[in-house]
């Protein structure tokens, strides 16, 4: 327990800015591929659609950049949620040379605080994960993610609707 409280003040999340973006451009391996974007594919989704719903959040180890997600309050949630007051967290990725690690896990702890710091009316996070990726659906059940059995078909199979109450 003595190292996860030493790594775990290691990392911090920050809203992504234009200078993250050589660090959080890494490549992601088929596997990872086939249930996440890259950072790169989500900020030019979000670019797009000149979505003022959506913050993408750059992980930090130290003050070296780690890992992406985006914290999305637009109506895609609602495939996951009745809850108005929640966000959607999509897109997670650590970057390969830094994973296993436990970034990812300490990211997700840690997102909660994030998130009722910045957006003091959100209640509830929501995530979809696919039921393949057995080692992200274990990391956010051991980060305090609920999964009550519903599922959804998403773009390569089948997800468990996980969610967290703030």
């Amino acid at each position: 327990m003595k190292i996860f409280t030493i790594i775990k003040t290691m990392i911090h999340l920050e809203f992504f800015k234009p200078e993250d973006l050589s660090g959080v451009s890494y490549a992601l391996d088929e596997n990872q591929m086939q249930f996440t974007a890259t950072a790169p594919q989500a900020l030019q989704r979000i670019s797009e659609r000149d979505d003022d719903d959506a913050f993408p959040v750059t992980i930090f180890e130290n003050d070296q950049v780690a890992g992406f997600f985006v914290l999305d309050f637009g109506k895609d949630k609602f495939e996951l949620t009745d809850d108005e007051t929640s966000v959607l967290l999509r897109s997670l990725s650590v970057n390969p040379q830094m994973q296993g690690k436990g970034i990812g896990k300490i990211a997700m702890l840690e997102v909660g605080n994030f998130v009722k710091t910045h957006f003091g009316d959100c209640k509830e996070i929501v995530l979809a994960v696919n039921q393949k990726n057995d080692s992200a659906y274990h990391i956010y059940l051991q980060s305090g993610y609920i999964f009550d059995g519903k599922t959804r078909i998403g773009r390569s199979g089948p997800q468990y609707l996980m969610y967290k109450k703030l």
